[in-house]
């Protein structure tokens, strides 16, 4: 056996999965650095992507099924192998079992040598004689939701008593799918119809988002090896991503706060926005190494000159007058619980108890950052979560010590859920296979 087999797709999945639940690092990021380590060809780079990802969409649900033949503790990349061709079984139909199987015995004999090949071979070939979990079968709905669409028991109750079951059965259900690839059009540089035959003369396919005003919806082709993409006149960003600052519908010569800006997206809109009207942004972020980011998107977009960056804490805005921001962006930490789809480690890695540290640091931004505006100015609070606590319940608790401001309804160039009761815009995963999201408005008003 040669250490060639440690470099299969197969292998360098395992390898990626054992970093992200061992170290809690990043799916897209291990991903990508593996991908730019070795010289796969483009079926294998695709077949490396859809093992990682959905292995872990699927943990719990595999999990499940090969528990029962599994009754001592595994070191953490054998367990990796085992989920991952467990996966191919049930969720890759193209992929002959004995091909994973095969792969599978070989993976381990070169990384744990003949007992454990001995082991992963007996455990595989049970599991093919077990039937697959069914959660039809399960009549308590958490129990059911969480082994059906592989969602922690906590999460689902949470989405159950904060929505309702049906709604908590859709959200259960859209975050296995495959996520769009999204871009948003700098003004700055191009429009819409220009940027869809830039994007189309390179191999790109691309139509207009139903979500953002300026987003597109891509259909296929490498965006990152085009000239849209390389000069600036396309971004990479979810379309729910766009509306936070869309809904601040900036125009003029405004001074703006981004108070947590990283990556750098929301500023570049922001910045686009602006550029035409002699308005700033001041993008701040409490990391250096994130502030780098902010200007290296900025620069390629070609926005640097409208925007200032510093590293900062947003609760602490000293360099800033009071009432000197005609509008802010308050796009604050958050459990990111919306990006299921695209950030599947996320539902493993966070608790319920995250998210009452967070409405205290949310909390803490908005406070900071309310005496900066001027009288009828705008702060927007976004988050990429759908929980009520960092949301809603964040909003109210800010408004309930600051009187001076009130909240607006928000409002996007598509008019997404405008005939919603709620004044703040809340965007379910499944609602437009978009990512999670919640937007609220609020103006100064004394």
């Amino acid at each position: 056996m040669t250490k060639r087999s440690l470099t299969t797709p197969r292998a360098l999945a395992v390898v990626a999965l054992t970093r992200i639940n061992r170290q809690h690092a990043y799916s897209n990021l291990e991903v990508n650095q593996l991908l730019a380590q070795h010289p796969l060809t483009a079926p294998d780079r695709r077949l490396l992507t859809s093992l990682v990802y959905g292995t872990l969409q699927h943990r719990l649900t595999l999990q499940a099924w090969l528990a029962p033949r599994v009754h001592r503790r595994l070191d953490d990349w054998v367990q990796e192998l085992l989920l991952v061709t467990l996966y191919q079984y049930h969720y890759l139909e193209r992929v002959p079992n004995f091909a994973a199987t095969n792969e599978a015995i070989e993976i381990a004999k070169t990384r744990g040598g003949a007992g454990v090949r001995k082991f992963v071979t007996g455990v595989l070939h049970a599991v093919l004689k077990t039937p697959f979990p069914d959660p039809t079968k399960l009549s308590d709905p958490v129990q059911r939701l969480s082994l059906a669409a592989s969602l922690p028991e906590w999460l689902v109750r949470q989405l159950i008593e904060e929505y309702g079951l049906t709604q908590a059965e859709q959200v259960a259900a859209s975050v296995n799918q495959p996520p769009h690839q999204s871009v948003r059009v700098n003004r700055a540089k191009t429009t819409p119809q220009a940027a869809i035959a830039a994007l189309k003369e390179e191999g790109v396919t691309a139509k207009p988002s139903a979500v953002a005003g300026d987003g597109l919806v891509l259909e296929g082709g490498r965006l990152f090896e085009t000239a849209a993409f390389k000069e600036g006149l396309v971004t990479v960003q979810d379309e729910s991503a766009m509306l936070a600052a869309e809904s601040m519908d900036l125009s003029a010569a405004q001074l703006v706060l981004d108070a947590c800006s990283a990556p750098g997206g929301k500023t570049g809109q922001l910045a686009a926005a602006l550029a035409d009207h002699g308005g700033r942004v001041i993008a701040l972020d409490i990391h250096a190494h994130k502030v780098r980011l902010v200007k290296q998107n900025l620069a390629r977009l070609g926005l640097a000159g409208v925007v200032d960056t510093r590293q900062g804490d947003a609760r602490k805005l000293d360099f800033l007058a009071d009432a000197s921001l005609d509008a802010a962006l308050v796009d604050a930490p958050c459990s990111g619980l919306g990006l299921l789809r695209r950030k599947p480690e996320i539902r493993y890695q966070k608790q319920l108890a995250d998210s009452h540290q967070l409405h205290q640091i949310q909390l803490a931004i908005l406070n900071a950052v309310a005496p900066k505006i001027k009288k009828g100015g705008i702060m927007t609070y976004s988050t990429c979560t759908i929980l009520k606590e960092e949301n809603q319940e964040t909003v109210a608790a800010f408004l309930a010590s600051h009187p001076e401001f009130a909240l607006e309804k928000t409002q996007t160039a598509r008019a997404i859920k405008s005939d919603r009761a709620e004044k703040p815009l809340t965007i379910l995963p499944s609602d437009f296979g978009s990512d999670g999201f919640f937007i609220a408005t609020l103006k100064r008003i004394d």
